[in-house]
């Protein structure tokens, strides 16, 4: 296995051949993978040397999902290559590797007018929008809908050039050969895919593919089906890796940086230059961020503690104020109607048989790895060296702030080190470009613990009320209500991405829409016949971001809390109250299934500190993943101790299952923070906490035993990333309340308030 060292270049017309999409029209592309000396280039997706060594493209930002793995091993499985030959290239930006199902998912953002004409996972004009505007983002779990099939079928493309050009030298039919490890048989001849590489690039393709088998693996470890090893490890485990912070260039320069406060308008007041002490350290003033830039980050960081820069603020943010305005809009605000179902306000009337309130407070995204960017600007070209999702939009912004075209602008993308969605937002791409432009050296910025707390944008808090009217001997739930406070940050979000606004302005501009995808999951995965979700915008004055999870942690939090009320209510076991109401789910159901048998159920009773939950992510019926939690926890000196946490997710076909696992077990993880700590207040517009120890975050020592579990199944695969966030607040939040009989509705479960 080798990790490709080569520097690919997005933005740039790289190679002299073309590739071809499809979409409404044919489109074509200058060929994306430029093919180094003694390297043939097939396609968008893959080139192999001499030596055979098979290079895959991969367009999505490696963030420690796997995805650089995931999309090589879909290509090596489909070519029939030798994974110790598989290396793996980031791929430029282009529109052929266009994410066509999340343009389509995200179409209400990029065209809020008629989204429903860009619907659908293979929508003519979401392709048509995304191949015209490169939109490659990393973000949904939509990597393997989006480029699954195209990596298949160029793999399969280029196996059967490699069959015919053997053919042709052995004098055989090409539909007669075999390839088995990056070698192609026939008879007692053989030959590797590096000896007929040149020759195979001079024939055609048939019309019909003879693709084989897809990538799959048995969900169960008794049956052993070969897991290919990561090809990331190694250049981590030793250190080799670059990440944002690992570049350095030629008389490159470090800086820190210090943003104003969380406020309505902001921009930079006095400062002393003259304090800014230390050979070679020097100020750049932005208009709302002073940044100092000196021989080592750290001269540069103390430079600006000295100055104390200050800002002049309006509309300052405030925990307090905050709060009320989320009391405020839960209780009697205008809402808007984004789910309905039957007629739950004619069946609830004003006669509920439950009404609860539940809180989730703003959550931080916490990544080892704090916000950093190196930028070099010469000849009117300007390179970046940055960690992105969204690499299109990042060079977009940079562009716009230096003056010059999208197409003078190179980025070299480098792995995240934990995003969890934060590197949807490059702000410090542009700062690090303009900073460069000023000093006229390669800048490298990074933001200190404290200014990552200060200027990211965080998941925003909500407040929901839910109302359920419940009947006959079993409890069963007639209806079902919620309304649900909390800002448009999709729209938001939105407003950032495709319509290039400042975080303030795009709050603004997004103050009283209704925002159905920031309320995403918010309608139970049950068979309730009446059911509707309200919506009831809040401006908080706190630019809001996309985290793991998404809204989906937050309405799991709200939904399985409320269903463990009903079920306590009515006097039953959890368990079989949930199977119960989910009618034809019956995939969500065995998880259910499944995971009361890994984690030896009790049935919740009093004192016994075991807690359960469930969620379903993605409308598709088939394209839905599907996760059930069992957490067991208690109170000591120390506050909440979680124990145990056992999960069984139902995502599809497996293509990997040790990286399914990994996604698992690590979103089990960083939801355990979410629900413990992640969380920060805000008085004056500064966030209270500074530092990563400041966020109640699990340490090793206390991080539980986790046990999980798939689901076999043949539908299309899922991405799992998510998953393992969404179930595991209100999975917590149960167990606790069969330990204690104390019932807790707010995140995070300070140990305080317990």
């Amino acid at each position: 296995m080798r990790l490709t060292r080569r520097g690919m270049l997005i933005g740039t017309a790289v190679g002299g051949g073309l590739v071809i999409a499809w979409g409404l029209t044919p489109r074509r592309f200058p060929l994306p993978l430029a093919p180094h000396a003694g390297e043939t280039a097939f396609n968008a997706w893959l080139t192999i040397d001499r030596s055979g060594i098979v290079t895959v493209a991969v367009p999505q930002l490696e963030m420690g999902q796997g995805i650089t793995t995931l999309l090589p091993q879909i290509v090596a499985h489909e070519l029939g290559a030798d994974w110790q030959q598989v290396a793996v290239a980031p791929a430029p930006v282009s529109g052929a590797y266009a994410n066509v199902p999340l343009a389509a998912k995200w179409a209400p953002l990029w065209l809020p007018l008629v989204p429903g004409l860009a619907e659908g996972e293979d929508s003519w004009l979401a392709r048509e929008y995304a191949q015209r505007s490169r939109f490659t983002a990393t973000a949904e779990g939509t990597a393997l809908a989006a480029y699954e099939a195209p990596a298949r079928e160029a793999a399969c493309t280029v196996r059967t050039l490699l069959m015919q050009a053997a053919a042709a030298r052995w004098g055989a039919a090409w539909r007669d050969c075999t390839v088995v490890a990056g070698t192609v048989h026939h008879d007692s001849n053989s030959a590797a895919f590096g000896a007929l590489a040149e020759d195979a690039a001079g024939y055609s393709p048939p019309v019909d593919l003879p693709f084989g088998p897809l990538a799959a693996e048995s969900a169960s470890e008794a049956v052993r089906t070969p897991t290919l090893p990561r090809l990331d490890s190694p250049s981590k485990a030793e250190g080799a890796a670059n990440f944002a912070g690992d570049i350095r260039l030629p008389g490159m320069v470090f800086a820190s940086i210090r943003h104003g406060p969380v406020a309505a308008k902001v921009k930079l007041g006095r400062f002393d230059p003259l304090k800014a002490d230390g050979a070679g350290v020097r100020l750049v003033a932005g208009p709302d961020w002073l940044a100092a830039v000196g021989p080592t980050w750290w001269a540069a960081e103390q430079a600006l503690r000295h100055v104390a820069a200050a800002f002049a603020a309006e509309g300052l943010v405030d925990s307090v104020r905050i709060d009320a305005a989320l009391d405020k809009a839960v209780k009697k605000a205008v809402t808007h109607r984004i789910v309905t179902v039957g007629d739950p306000d004619g069946m609830i009337g004003d006669a509920p048989s439950l009404v609860a309130r539940y809180d989730v407070a703003p959550a931080l995204h916490a990544g080892i790895e704090t916000a950093s960017a190196t930028a070099r600007l010469a000849d009117g070209r300007l390179e970046l060296w940055v960690a992105t999702q969204a690499p299109e939009a990042t060079r977009r912004a940079a562009a716009r702030a230096l003056g010059l075209s999208t197409r003078d602008v190179v980025l070299y993308p480098v792995s995240a080190g934990g995003s969890f969605d934060a590197r949807l937002d490059t702000p410090h791409a542009v700062e690090a470009a303009l900073i460069a432009k000023e000093v006229g050296k390669p800048v490298q910025l990074t933001w200190p613990r404290w200014q990552e707390h200060l200027a990211g944008t965080p998941r925003a808090p909500a407040a929901a009320i839910l109302w359920a009217k419940t009947g006959g001997q079993g409890g069963e739930v007639f209806a079902w209500k919620a309304r649900i406070a909390a800002p448009a940050a999709a729209q938001e979000f939105g407003r950032r991405l495709f319509g290039e606004q400042t975080p303030r302005a795009a709050l603004a501009a997004s103050a009283g829409e209704a925002d159905p995808l920031a309320l995403e999951g918010a309608l139970p995965p049950y068979g309730i016949a009446h059911a509707s979700v309200d919506h009831v915008p809040v401006l908080t004055g706190i630019p809001a971001g996309r985290m793991r999870g998404g809204s989906h942690a937050m309405a799991a939090f709200f939904t399985e809390s409320f269903v463990d009320e009903l079920a306590r209510a009515a006097g039953r076991e959890p368990l079989s109250y949930r199977i119960e109401m989910l009618g034809s789910d019956l995939r969500l159901a065995e998880c259910l299934q499944r995971v009361a048998a890994l984690a030896e159920w009790d049935g919740g009773n009093d004192a016994s500190g075991q807690g359960l939950a469930c969620h379903r992510i993605g409308d598709n019926e088939d394209r839905a993943g599907r996760i059930a939690v069992i957490a067991t926890a208690r109170r000591d000196e120390a506050g909440v101790r979680v124990e145990k946490i056992s999960a069984v997710a139902d995502i599809g076909r497996i293509v990997n299952r040790d990286i399914a696992r990994q996604q698992i077990e690590g979103g089990l993880v960083f939801g355990l923070g979410l629900t413990l700590g992640a969380s920060t207040g805000y008085a004056r517009g500064l966030p209270l906490v500074s530092r990563l120890a400041g966020l109640g975050l699990p340490l090793l020592g206390n991080t539980p035993e986790i046990a999980v579990g798939f689901v076999d199944s043949s539908a299309p695969p899922v991405d799992p990333g998510d998953l393992g966030v969404v179930a595991v607040g209100p999975a917590i939040a149960n167990a606790l309340h069969s330990a204690t009989g104390l019932r807790f509705r707010k995140l995070p479960l300070f140990a305080e308030e317990v």
